[in-house]
């Protein structure tokens, strides 16, 4: 009675889905950001340096859960709803199985990375270690929303990791001694990843689905996984390794001062990040039906553009000032680089919207050629890391390649 009424509101006042989830994530966003300023302020460069560590490992195992996500989602929006049930039990048992590999890899070498990276505590990659499963299984509760055109519920998974995520990491690293502080944030992270799984999805995540005498071939589920995570590690080689190698060729102090400006550049790729979940299963859908989906491309490269310009023309004529109030002047010495790494990162936000949506259209060369400028990053930086500007200018110089590759394969496709 309560939903129905809110559905109709929502209808008298014409708010549509689809803005609930970009207004719900831009807040989701925001929080995380939120969190991020805060312990940049609390903690310093020196111990922000790890914090940023353990949030670039969570980043880049999202390879494997947006491939979860995105795989689950097509499948939904493909298959009939007897089919559903066995959909997600395929999933769910992908899932556990390299979820559970992974955290047992990741605790194996806890000690190696401890000493790699320099971290104050080998700890903290044990406890996030434990949270991977649950993360896993997230993104394919995530994934069937989202095939469901259920957004306003996907929102809600958003906000409560979001949340607790916000809270008990704050609350953690205000009550333990400092020398602890990146135990805190793991503990943190270990915390939402749990409470992301909320609210479940249960229609085929229950004992029904455990009786399901329904078959799906797990071969193109398995293909399509496979072609997704490959890619999603593409991505992840281009927007994250300049901070795992920054953090190994540079100290601790430059590392900080480097990740707060990765976490202010890459505002907008963040932005592109909700255009990309709207984009996927409208592109599946009009392909599905035999409808061109050139405009619905053109509408989220406009946006997506749009966004970049006013991020990167603030960075230009205020960069003092965003670093002071976010940050504070311990950071102030990185503001020169920071409409150049806005710069970057925006070129790489528009790019992926087209290889999302070749993605979407099961076209796998823009894949190829994002692995190979991925590759080129680590490198470049690997042999020209004279200084942090450098290694900017050299993601630069990549992502107008890697864009040039996208549009031009655009146009070939179409023609």
């Amino acid at each position: 009675m309560h939903t129905s009424f809110i559905k109709k509101e929502l209808l008298g006042l014409k708010i549509k889905p689809a803005h609930i989830f970009t207004i719900s994530i831009i807040i989701v966003n925001a929080g995380n950001y939120l969190l991020n300023v805060i312990l940049g302020n609390i903690l310093g460069p020196e111990l922000f340096a790890d914090t940023a560590v353990l949030i670039t490992l969570l980043l880049i195992l999202s390879f494997i859960g947006m491939a979860f996500q995105v795989a689950t989602a097509k499948f939904i929006i493909l298959l009939d709803t007897s089919n559903k049930t066995a959909l997600t039990k395929l999933a769910v048992k992908y899932a556990f199985i390299l979820g559970l590999s992974t955290c047992i890899l990741l605790i194996a070498l806890s000690k190696k990375l401890h000493i790699l990276f320099q971290t104050q505590t080998q700890g903290m990659f044990i406890i996030f270690a434990i949270g991977i499963p649950f993360y896993f299984f997230m993104c394919i509760n995530r994934g069937i929303y989202l095939g469901e055109k259920k957004l306003v519920m996907l929102s809600l998974t958003y906000h409560s990791e979001m949340l607790s995520r916000l809270i008990f990491t704050l609350l953690l690293v205000v009550l333990l001694p400092r020398s602890y502080s990146t135990i805190a944030v793991a503990i943190g992270i270990l915390i939402s990843l749990f409470a992301g799984l909320f609210p479940l999805k249960n229609n085929y995540i229950s004992t029904n689905w455990l009786q399901s005498k329904t078959y799906l071939n797990p071969k193109k589920f398995r293909f399509f996984f496979m072609i997704t995570a490959f890619y999603e590690c593409t991505q992840i080689l281009i927007n994250h390794s300049d901070l795992l190698l920054v953090k190994y060729f540079f100290n601790n102090f430059d590392t900080g001062l480097y990740a707060a400006l990765a976490l202010i550049g890459r505002a907008v790729y963040y932005t592109a990040w909700i255009f990309i979940m709207l984009l996927l299963p409208k592109v599946i859908a009009l392909k599905k039906q035999g409808k061109s989906t050139k405009n619905t491309l053109f509408l989220y490269v406009l946006h997506t553009s749009l966004v970049a310009m006013v991020l990167i023309i603030c960075s230009k004529l205020f960069p003092n000032q965003i670093i002071v109030i976010l940050f504070g002047k311990d950071y102030v010495t990185i503001a020169p680089l920071l409409w150049k790494y806005a710069l970057a990162s925006s070129i790489f936000a528009i790019a992926n919207i087209f290889s999302y949506y070749f993605l979407s259209l099961n076209k796998y060369i823009p894949i190829v050629i994002s692995s190979v400028i991925g590759i080129a990053q680590i490198t470049c930086i690997t042999l020209f890391h004279s200084s942090l500007n450098q290694i900017v200018v050299i993601q630069i110089l990549l992502m107008i390649v890697l864009l040039i590759f996208q549009v031009l394969y655009f146009i070939y496709h179409h023609n």
